[in-house]
């Protein structure tokens, strides 16, 4: 991966917004972008468009959504501590003790999710997973008047973890469901623009956003935009960690390409495609069957106005939605180039249909 692709990605996944508090991140994603498209927009929902050769034909939508999980301040006790629901999908068992985020409108504060201690519980209690309602954050107040003149009802709150490397070009952060997605959709635009091939597509890289809570920026980035193709970069479970089964989990290993989906969701012949590119171009890929609805923004795409040429690329990642995701540089770099290949050899007016 390039020095300033790998400053992007660690600028992205600094950013912290969960589902409808993406702000930061619209701001570092549109930072990066503007200097090669020709116009960058941002829609009612909040989704940031950014088209480049607006003339061309056909239109290629690259969606990666930008928000990430996280939790929303509901209550303030009397003691001063914060209660919170959850933005998205977590593993209650996983929240307490971790040290998170609170997005004020003073700046960031510093808080601890807390719950009873083990030693204080009953031999039944210790094998349950909590209740939310039964886990708060810490910020240290003394009362609720000082925690209430610090924070607001319905302030963020994310984990306070960031980039890491580890070995062999693989990475842990919080938030690489679905940076990866966003980053390799500006990347690919970004390539584009710095090529010296005269470009026939019109492609449009856009960073989604309400994906964690029902796929919301999609349906109106697809209907706003009115792509001919679109692909959606998400995230894909990596199962070649331990006590995952092949025969139920499939065989997705992290390093080894992005998966492209085959299946009900995506166009059979777009897919088939980004298949034979990528073995003519000797770029990694994986499979992923998958018979019915894709729980992403391919959905969302697919089923705009009259419906949309659809594929679906995934990033393989290890312990999804938790504090400490795992990806590969070499899978995002595979994926730009995937994506950089295809969209910069279609021909003007190309059209898949169906087989």
């Amino acid at each position: 991966m390039k020095k300033d692709q790998l400053e992007f990605l660690k600028t992205l996944l600094a950013a912290h917004g969960p589902s409808g508090y993406e702000e930061t991140i619209r701001a570092a994603w549109r930072k990066r972008v503007e200097k090669f498209a020709d116009t960058v927009t941002t829609d009612v929902m909040g989704n940031c468009i950014a088209t480049l050769n607006p003339n061309g034909s056909p239109k290629v939508l690259l969606a990666g959504h930008c928000d990430e999980i996280g939790f929303q301040v509901s209550h303030i006790d009397d003691k001063g501590f914060l209660f919170f629901r959850q933005i998205g999908g977590h593993d209650l068992s996983i929240v307490p003790g971790r040290r998170v985020l609170i997005h004020t409108h003073k700046g960031p504060l510093a808080g601890v999710t807390g719950k009873k201690a083990i030693h204080l519980m009953s031999p039944e209690d210790r094998k349950k997973v909590p209740e939310v309602h039964e886990l708060w954050i810490d910020i240290g107040a003394k009362d609720k008047d000082e925690a209430a003149s610090l924070v607001e009802l319905g302030d963020s709150v994310t984990h306070d973890l960031g980039y890491q490397e580890l070995r062999n070009n693989l990475v842990a952060s919080r938030a690489l469901d679905n940076r990866t997605g966003a980053f390799v959709a500006a990347e690919t635009l970004v390539t584009l623009a710095r090529g010296k091939g005269k470009l026939a597509a019109c492609v449009v890289a856009v960073a989604t956003v309400h994906e964690e809570i029902g796929l919301r920026g999609a349906i109106t980035a697809a209907y706003g935009t009115n792509p001919d193709i679109g692909i959606c970069i998400d995230v894909t479970h990596a199962t070649d960690s331990p006590g995952l089964d092949p025969k139920k989990d499939g065989v997705v290993k992290l390093g080894a390409g992005p998966t492209l989906t085959r299946g009900a969701a995506v166009n059979a012949k777009l897919t088939r495609h980004l298949i034979e590119l990528a073995k003519n171009e000797k770029i990694p890929y994986q499979i992923e069957a998958n018979p019915g609805r894709v729980g992403n923004d391919t959905w969302s795409i697919q089923v705009a106005r009259a419906g949309v040429t659809t594929a679906d690329i995934g990033i393989p990642l290890r312990y999804m939605h938790t504090p400490s995701e795992v990806g590969s540089l070499e899978d995002l770099a595979a994926a730009v180039k995937l994506l950089s290949a295809f969209c910069g050899g279609l021909k003007k007016g190309a059209r898949f249909g169906v087989e």
